[in-house]
């Protein structure tokens, strides 16, 4: 039985080579993770060293060789299963998983800041959508973002692929009750606005957004939920003038973040 090290490591399977941790990929999510510097990482896979590789890899690889974190090679049928196959160019790295933050901690920020900015999902099932609003949420400096803890998609390595690293920095919390925590920040003077249809909504640009700011971004398909809805104090609306009837959660999450800046500019 050999006893080389790095022949172990190179040798293990994916499901050993996951324990105890996530694997980022792709390369501006381990950029971004490195550089957000919110997890803990221990592994880092890279092609095999060239004199010609591009300047990302090689910086990738003196981070790593600058903070301690081992390095490996991965033939490419077992990165795609490593990384579920996600496009991962070449690159992944293993850390702990997402730092989650309290939801008082959001919600004190809330009660202390005029102009908070606080993201609900409501049970968003795709990680491509959630990881499209949390790159948003960053661009535009979002206060935090609230996800339930059941029934909907995390902040899992496909989302942070998705989101481009974007979501290392963000302050995201899981909450059991979104109603309550809804509630909540109302209590703290947050307006909530849900992305929606029907009889009482309003175009998105009649909403004011000035101010402390809610906006709620329904399920894929079925919208925002009953009790979530009723707890909203708006409903906005996306005027659809063409042959489709919707976007996507993540491009209508978009457009309204962005009539909020524009508001507030």
């Amino acid at each position: 039985m050999r006893n080389d090290k790095n022949y172990e490591a190179h040798h293990r399977g994916p499901r050993e080579l996951c324990t105890g941790g996530e694997w980022i990929y792709g390369r501006n999510p381990v950029v971004e993770a490195l550089r957000a510097g919110r997890r803990t990482f221990s592994e880092m896979i890279l092609p095999p060293p060239d004199k010609n590789e591009a300047d990302e890899i090689a910086s990738l690889r003196r981070a790593a060789r600058d903070r301690g974190i081992v390095v490996r090679t991965e033939d490419r049928k077992r990165l795609d299963l490593l990384t579920r196959g996600g496009h991962h160019q070449g690159v992944a790295l293993k850390t702990t998983g997402y730092p989650y933050v309290a939801f008082e901690d959001i919600l004190e920020e809330v009660r202390e800041n005029e102009n908070a900015t606080v993201v609900v999902l409501d049970h968003l099932e795709d990680p491509q959508n959630v990881g499209s609003v949390l790159r948003t949420a960053c661009a535009i400096g979002v206060t935090g973002v609230i996800l339930p803890e059941d029934r909907g998609c995390g902040v899992t390595p496909a989302a942070v692929r998705a989101s481009a690293g974007a979501s290392e920095y963000l302050k995201v919390a899981h909450v059991v009750n979104l109603v309550r925590a809804m509630k909540q920040l109302k209590d703290a003077g947050m307006w909530m606005t849900g992305l929606d249809w029907g009889e009482d909504a309003k175009n998105y640009t009649d909403i004011d957004f000035r101010g402390k700011c809610g906006l709620v971004v329904g399920a894929e398909g079925s919208g925002i939920s009953r009790l979530v809805r009723e707890t909203c104090d708006f409903i906005a609306v996306l005027p659809m003038v063409g042959e489709i009837e919707s976007l996507n959660a993540g491009v209508a999450a978009a457009v309204c973040m962005y009539e909020m800046v524009r508001q507030r500019a």
